[in-house]
């Protein structure tokens, strides 16, 4: 057919017969205008079948006129050239693909939505970083989504990672020579090339496989505008900028998934032998698929090694790596690709990167480890997270797979010298450390907000700031701490420790405190400062009672830190030693009642000569205490009004923010013993007044008491609903302070309120 009487010629002057703008016959019609548009001006030549009906209805076409637009449809529609056949050809799938049902769910979810076609075409893009699998899994989803496609599925390989990736138009060109477009008739200019190819996918059900890209502007042209086909790319770069476009991240697999790969690989005879061998393979694997393949391909090859033995030889860190390569598999080479593509300061921020002790980290510390900017560095860590080289699971924080960190820290090694690795982890860990005693020290009443003049890359404004950081950075300050102890660093560790002293009591529940204060122990022992090592051995006491439920031990190292104390006469660490030897046998032993009135007795007469203002208080309240274990309620009730007296006296002394957290204790105290002896207003009274101050100073734990004690006594007065507030405040401090036995009991006696009975002594 001449060019006269081409398809949009005809289309065209049919309309305009008809008197139709192009928008008046989409709407009759229900044919998009750009479709109509496309047709028009040649770009779509062939449409199908039932688009050419609906139209030639609209016209009103006579019956001649209607089947020569038809014919013009048909001759314009490509055929398979001979040329096509194996263009752009699915490569062989994984006969042991494993895994991955979420993401082939996604895929088949997005596939079955858009089956009708209507609407813009479906795409999808896989990515993450090398060895996660993706061309694994789009091969894979193709091969489960065939019967939705019988038009055909396509794969194109675009060489992202390559020095020169594919240009567009070259894989256009492919692509229509895959839809059976001859190479004489695919246009010269690029653009017509993407208009061909959209108008060929308009009404074709095509699955087309996008692997390895490089970057957005390399994509888009191969994206279909609309039609019921499906587009999946894969690339190690999210692609955030494809609009319209679902995202799938692909981490590395879970461990069930991990272990079930490796046993595909392997066999499940050879692998039912060893179940632990598998784990701990998967594991070294970093659940990583390349990984685990290359291991289950080793093993395959080599029938005489066990998996154990396999597991052996990848637990050195330093040699990981090297034996993760089979053949012209090899995981350090699918890093390297990525590593290649980075910009040289992104480069220097991964390799330096790998210096980080924690598994997470944020802009600030990176700035530190790299001397840049905040932005840059922000810009840096951005890059690393778009080449699938970091990941980035919340705001600001930023995670290496493990066997990339090992690859980061082989390319520090090969690249940097000794010297400015060693000056860049000095540097890091010394900020850390600064950043921690002022974090710790926001919580010391005595401290407080940092001063004025103090900067940082970090913001501490608050109490809240401050635990949030000490926390989020823990695995990092926490290795800082240990390194300067190495470097014999005594003073520095004494201090961080010191500036922790409050904030330990607010998160009990870390599980490094013994660690942390065995370290300032031994760091004062090593000045032969015994004032200091006393004081933290005190401390230490507190860790081993408190957090790690050693009482006799908490008992045995507070009494030792009263000898210290004694040998260098100093009164007022006699005092703390017998409070913390009074605490660890108060919470051990419950014959041991006798021993703790004498300890806080003798504790409270020291720190009163001491002019301890801070701790008498504590001493006296562990003193009510156990004068309320043994049955001495009506004593106790007289020495804790007293010493509440004695706190509200102005002319005791001592820093505001102390009196008034000792004050909140003895009042909490007061309340129990009120409770006790069923004065229940009086007990409401005493919690009422105590939780102001407490909250000053917020310690869960102790806040939490008090509010489940005011909790008990409101329901023994039968106002049930405040009690219920007051008992659902009580579990939620102890959730949040790791108490989760404290918690259980007041949900319980939440739900005991929940029925008859719910105010008893009403």
């Amino acid at each position: 057919m001449s060019e006269e009487v081409s398809f949009g010629t005809l289309l065209r002057a049919h309309r305009q017969a008809a008197d139709l703008t192009i928008e008046e016959l989409s709407h009759a019609s229900g044919v998009s205008v750009r479709a109509i548009g496309d047709m028009e001006r040649g770009i779509s030549r062939g449409p199908q079948r039932r688009t050419v009906a609906a139209l030639a209805e609209v016209l009103r076409l006579s019956a001649d006129d209607h089947d020569a637009l038809i014919a013009a449809a048909q001759t314009g529609r490509p055929r398979p050239a001979p040329s096509a056949a194996g263009i752009c050809e699915l490569p062989r799938g994984i006969g042991d693909f494993t895994g991955r049902e979420h993401e082939l769910g996604l895929l088949r979810e997005l596939a079955a939505r858009h089956a009708g076609g209507d609407g813009p075409a479906v795409a999808a893009t896989v990515w993450g970083t090398a060895g996660m699998g993706k061309t694994a899994l789009a091969v894979h989803a193709a091969g489960q989504l065939a019967d939705l496609y019988p038009d055909g599925r396509f794969f194109l390989d675009l060489r992202g990672m390559d020095a020169a990736p594919l240009a567009s138009g070259a894989g256009l060109a492919r692509l229509l020579r895959a839809l059976g477009v001859a190479e004489r008739s695919i246009p010269a200019d690029e653009q017509e090339r993407a208009g061909l190819y959209r108008a060929l996918l308009v009404d074709r059900r095509c699955l087309i496989v996008l692997d390895n890209a490089a970057d957005e502007a390399q994509v888009r042209p191969l994206l279909p505008a609309g039609g019921p086909g499906m587009t999946i790319v894969t690339s190690r770069r999210s692609l955030a900028g494809l609009e319209g476009v679902r995202q799938i991240p692909l981490a590395q697999l879970s461990r069930a998934e991990a272990a079930g790969l490796l046993r595909a690989i392997v066999g499940a005879e050879r692998t039912a032998t060893d179940p632990q061998g598998v784990a701990e393979l998967a594991r070294l694997c970093g659940n990583l698929p390349l990984a685990v393949r290359i291991s289950g391909n080793r093993l395959q090859s080599r029938p005489g090694w066990t998996i154990s033995q396999l597991a052996g030889r990848l637990d050195d860190e330093e040699r990981r790596l090297e034996a993760l390569a089979v053949g012209d598999l090899a995981v350090a080479a699918a890093f390297a690709l990525s590593y290649q593509q980075l910009s040289g300061t992104a480069r220097v921020a991964f390799r330096r990167l790998a210096l980080a002790a924690a598994p997470e980290f944020g802009v600030p510390l990176t700035s530190v480890l790299t001397q840049l900017d905040v932005d840059d560095a922000e810009d840096a860590l951005e890059e690393l997270v778009e080449l699938g080289l970091l990941t980035s699971p919340y705001a600001g924080r930023y995670r290496f797979h493990d066997l990339v960190r090992l690859y980061a820290r082989a390319q520090l090694e090969q690249e940097e010298p000794i010297e400015a690795r060693r000056e860049a982890r000095r540097r890091m860990e010394t900020w850390l450390l600064e950043v921690a005693v002022v974090a710790g020290r926001w919580f010391e009443p005595e401290y407080g907000a940092p001063p004025p003049e103090w900067r940082s890359l970090v913001t501490l404004d608050s109490r809240q700031e401050a635990g949030d950081w000490l926390q989020a950075e823990s695995t990092a300050w926490l290795e800082a701490l240990r390194s300067a102890a190495r470097r014999g660093e005594h003073a520095t560790v004494v201090e961080v420790a010191e500036s922790m002293n409050w904030f330990s009591d607010m998160w009990r529940q870390w599980g490094h405190w013994r660690e942390v204060l065995e370290l300032s122990s031994s760091a004062a022992r090593a000045m032969g400062d015994r004032v200091q090592e006393a004081a933290h051995l005190n401390y230490l006491s507190w860790a081993l009672t408190r957090c790690e439920g050693r009482m006799e031990e908490g008992e045995a190292t507070a009494l030792r830190a009263l000898e210290l104390a004694r040998e260098a006469g100093d009164v007022r660490l006699q005092g703390w030693a017998l409070v913390y030897a009074g605490s660890a046998a108060y919470w051990g032993d419950p014959e041991s009642v006798e021993r703790v009135l004498d300890y806080n007795w003798r504790a409270a007469d020291l720190l009163l000569q001491a002019k301890d203002l801070q701790g008498y208080p504590q001493a006296m309240t562990g003193y009510i205490g156990a004068l309320r274990r043994v049955g001495r309620i009506e004593e106790a009730l007289e020495h804790n009004l007293a010493l509440v007296t004695t706190l509200r006296d102005p002319g005791y002394g001592g820093s505001p923010g102390m009196v008034s957290f000792s004050l909140g204790a003895a009042l909490n105290q007061l309340g129990s013993a009120y409770l006790e002896l069923e004065r229940w207003e009086d007990a409401v009274d005493a919690y009422r007044q105590a939780l102001p101050e407490l909250r000053a100073h917020p310690i869960p734990i102790v806040l939490g008491r008090g509010q489940r004690g005011l909790g008990a006594a409101l329901r023994h007065l039968g106002r049930v609903e405040e009690a219920r507030q007051a008992l659902s405040e009580a579990a939620r401090l102890f959730e949040d302070n790791g108490d989760t036995e404290l918690a259980a009991e007041a949900v319980k006696e939440l739900e005991e309120m929940a029925g008859p009975g719910a105010a008893p002594g009403r």
